[in-house]
């Protein structure tokens, strides 16, 4: 058709007005019939890097990447981006099966006061004891730990089952704050101080603390609190070694906007209240999604069944009640 229109204008620039109305009208038409029917064939479920983000895995953008490089599959073929998926398939990266969140669960975090000799692993045949032995269970998905903190180090931990929060929370790119409390052996000189600040080399790459605050001391032991943007492995500890400064205890106590009262029990943890959550998820520019309730206040899931997309309807309790009084009546 466009061609047409083309020619008929080069060909005559006093082509007939109706013929042009009649055109655009045919026109119209075709675009409303191409639209119906791509609506019709558009596939249900979510985008498979939403899916793999949720999970745990990656974040959107790494988890198109991913696709992007023809490391997922779906099934048994390379997945593609656009791609939708509902439930029904098994998805895999490197050939090696991902676990899914297919439901999409409540948004919970946990502030975890993490103690010495506990890892941030899920399994570990050298040290039993981790971070997840004790966490409240949860029927779909898992919990995902917001950054590590080494065997030694203890503090704050926040532990999460949305995979997008958390990868948003670790991501260099948000450049999300951490405070640590950091007991030091021995004299700090001012001069130490200023190239912690300024920058001091590791086998990694150049690091520096974005702040030093003095907090006291006794003896040869002395206090310090730091702040960083970054979650290296052993950062903290490296950055003082490599001035020869030993780090005796060390403890995190800030992350971001969350911070680790004092008393709250080491090895303990408590869960976000609404107001606590969603001043987290507006830190990271996310949005709160509160699942459908039904009217006895239960999560109606929109994969209740795996495959199906269908939303699961549940009567009201007042009619289910009526619906009883009918029967008696009958009898």
């Amino acid at each position: 058709m466009t061609s047409y229109y083309k020619s008929s204008k080069n060909n005559s620039d006093d082509a007939a007005p109706s013929n042009i109305g009649r055109q655009s009208e045919d026109n119209s038409s075709i675009d409303k019939e191409a639209a119906d029917s791509e609506s019709a064939v558009r596939p249900e479920g979510e985008k498979l890097q939403k899916v793999i983000a949720r999970s745990g895995h990656a974040s959107r953008r790494e988890a198109e990447r991913l696709i992007a490089r023809k490391r997922i599959k779906i099934d048994k073929r390379i997945a593609r981006l656009g791609d939708r998926v509902n439930g029904s398939e098994r998805i895999f990266l490197d050939d090696k099966e991902l676990f899914i969140a297919w439901e999409k669960p409540r948004q919970r975090v946990l502030i975890y006061h993490k103690p010495p000799g506990e890892i941030c692993s899920r399994k570990d045949p050298d040290h039993p004891n981790t971070i997840f032995d004790d966490l409240p269970n949860l029927k779909i998905g898992r919990w995902i730990s917001v950054g590590r903190l080494d065997i030694n180090t203890s503090g704050l931990i926040l532990l999460t089952n949305d995979g997008e929060l958390a990868n948003l929370l670790m991501h260099p790119s948000s450049e999300i704050e951490r405070e640590y409390a950091v007991r030091v052996l021995g004299e700090v000189t001012d001069n130490d101080i200023e190239q912690l600040k300024t920058g001091v080399a590791l086998d990694d790459g150049m690091a520096h603390f974005d702040k030093i605050t003095y907090s006291g001391g006794q003896g040869a032991n002395h206090w310090y609190h730091v702040t960083l943007k970054e979650g290296r492995n052993r950062e903290v500890r490296r950055m003082w070694e490599s001035l020869g400064i030993t780090v005796s205890r060390l403890s995190r106590v800030r992350y971001g906007i969350v911070e680790l009262h004092r008393s709250q029990k080491v090895g303990r943890w408590e869960e976000m209240d609404d107001r606590q959550l969603r001043e987290l998820y507006e830190s990271v520019g996310l949005h709160i999604n509160k699942p459908e309730m039904d009217n006895r206040g239960r999560i109606v899931s929109p994969y209740s069944q795996r495959g199906k997309s269908k939303k699961r309807l549940v009567m009201p309790d007042n009619r289910r009640k009526s619906q009883k009084k009918g029967k008696t009546k009958r009898r």
